[in-house]
């Protein structure tokens, strides 16, 4: 089997590639597990001093969790703890005391653009969109703390405008957003820039660069204390999320029921 999760280390920067280019990169469970482990151990690794996240191939970064994932949730519970796993792997990555660049090649949706909005710095191929087409797919919601972590990130109106139409923010919208730091024209010239981005950053202060990523996630911190299980169990043990499930896998259009 083809590891899913590749790993590279070159010259003090740790290169993490999504590697499921058949599947789009669609995030499985393990694949989760894989990067908050690489970010967690790259705390105590003195030899890394940067991390390059991105995805196998050009078609994505990482086209959200694999459906597969979600055909045995029954109940408020599984529903409750797929998200506590996702918030915990997102909190590793933000915890993580490595500066964090997401190259983002193609559709970075779903749980790919949660990562991607928790690293520190993003810089995308011109090919880039990203969104949460969760309204038209499976008829899930993101988290409360996602919710925060997003309108942070490019403020509520356009998550709104994101997640109401279920559109994909092209790379030109992303670099308006601020989402993109900078637009490289093709694969190559993204992962190259990547990599001398890394080296520039490893070169500065750790402390500095530790105190910046603390600070700007303490100053969210009070958005994210809000409770929204509730609106989880709603969605995730809904009819309508069943339905989302089946007809993607069918590859037919979802007939929603509003229950």
């Amino acid at each position: 089997m083809t590891e899913e999760l590749l790993q590279e280390r070159r010259d003090g920067i740790l290169f993490l590639t999504f590697n499921r280019p058949q599947a789009r990169n669609a995030m499985t469970f393990a694949m989760y597990e894989g990067l908050a482990n690489a970010c967690t151990a790259a705390n105590t690794d003195d030899s890394v001093r940067a991390i390059v996240l991105t995805g196998a191939g050009e078609k994505a970064f990482a086209a959200g969790t694999d459906i597969g994932q979600f055909t045995n949730f029954r109940t408020a519970e599984d529903a409750l703890a797929y998200e506590a796993k996702i918030d915990r792997i997102l909190t590793a990555i933000e915890d993580c005391r490595k500066p964090m660049i997401a190259a983002i090649a193609g559709a970075c949706t779903g749980g790919g653009a949660a990562i991607a909005g928790v690293c520190d710095i993003r810089i995308g191929q011109a090919n880039a969109r990203f969104g949460f087409p969760i309204a038209k797919t499976l008829g899930n919601t993101l988290s409360m703390v996602n919710h925060a972590r997003m309108a942070a990130l490019v403020g509520p109106a356009r998550v709104t405008d994101l997640i109401f139409t279920a559109r994909l923010m092209e790379a030109e919208e992303m670099r308006s957003a601020g989402l993109l730091s900078e637009i490289l024209p093709d694969n190559a010239a993204l992962l190259a820039r990547a990599e001398e981005l890394a080296k520039t950053i490893a070169g500065h202060a750790p402390l500095t660069l530790q105190a910046t990523k603390q600070a700007l996630r303490r100053l969210s911190a009070a958005a994210r204390a809000v409770n929204g299980d509730d609106l989880v169990e709603m969605c995730f043990t809904s009819e309508d999320f069943a339905e989302g499930v089946q007809s993607f896998l069918a590859r037919r259009p979802a007939q929603w029921k509003g229950r």
